[in-house]
């Protein structure tokens, strides 16, 4: 099972639509960014999923919203690990703070894990609504939705009777100012995941160069024609087409003269 995946795994290359297309299927939810999946609980749902009754739900907060709150779904979570020998270890302080590229490295992990135990099949007997539902999901809705009118009625009536101060503006002016700003937001953190995947592949993809070229210079096949084919390809300056071209030839007449072709100072001498 893969529970230690390297960095330069193809797993880390999963990009966020996908993942939050994985989660939204599996689990009926509705997430739209990454960051929704900082508390942990989707985590913890994920390993209930895979491994049925193995994660006491009722521990479970999905509706966390503080760091303390969510601290304590990944201790639910790393009991669970720790359970069944999952050796993964959680960056606690760094996912709670919803930053988007932790999370998305860590659900990366979380969905390569799932797929390696089921083989990417869902669990068509495993209703995700009802197992929230039990672990407590649902248990203070009323009462959090009677404190957050409660609270909204005294923050009117505070704004209302104290003193007003400056200028006020239209409520609709300052609604689209604020969705413009969140949607600028999402913008740039997707921008900015987007560039950490395309660094990470560029560095996958030099390291595999490196590792060839290495492989090219050793003394048992430096001078195997396929090596300097290869060779003159990696050391092309220009990015041209005749690179290739180059080295095909250089291959075509090595094949049909049996052995590595003369190069061009060889052929002045036998001249």
């Amino acid at each position: 099972m893969a529970t230690n995946i390297g960095m330069m795994d193809s797993a880390y290359f999963v990009g966020r639509n996908e993942i939050l297309t994985w989660i939204n299927n599996r689990l009926q939810l509705n997430l739209s960014r990454i960051e929704e999946a900082a508390s942990g609980a989707v985590q913890c749902q994920m390993i209930d999923m895979t491994y049925p009754g193995v994660v006491p739900m009722h521990k479970v907060n999905f509706d966390a919203k503080t760091e303390y709150d969510m601290i304590q779904n990944y201790k639910v979570l790393q009991e669970v690990f720790n359970k069944l020998k999952i050796e993964k270890h959680l960056e606690v302080n760094r996912l709670v703070k919803g930053r988007p590229l932790d999370n998305l490295e860590f659900l990366q992990w979380l969905k390569r894990y799932c797929d390696s135990v089921n083989g990417g099949i869902m669990n068509e007997n495993y209703n995700p609504v009802e197992r929230r539902v039990k672990g407590g999901k649902e248990r203070n809705t009323k009462g959090s939705q009677k404190n957050s009118k409660s609270l909204q009625t005294n923050n009117i009536h505070n704004s209302s009777s104290g003193p007003k101060q400056g200028k006020t503006y239209p409520a609709s002016a300052a609604a689209d100012s604020s969705s413009q700003i969140q949607a600028l937001s999402n913008e740039i953190t997707d921008l900015k995941l987007s560039v950490d995947v395309l660094e990470k592949e560029r560095d996958f993809y030099f390291a595999k160069l490196r590792d060839i070229e290495i492989l090219c210079q050793g003394t048992e096949l430096e001078d195997i024609p396929m090596a300097v084919a290869v060779k003159k390809i990696l050391y092309a300056v220009d990015a041209k087409e005749s690179a290739l071209s180059e080295a095909q030839e250089y291959l075509y007449q090595s094949m049909n003269a049996g052995g590595e072709p003369e190069t061009e100072e060889e052929k002045e001498n036998d001249l």
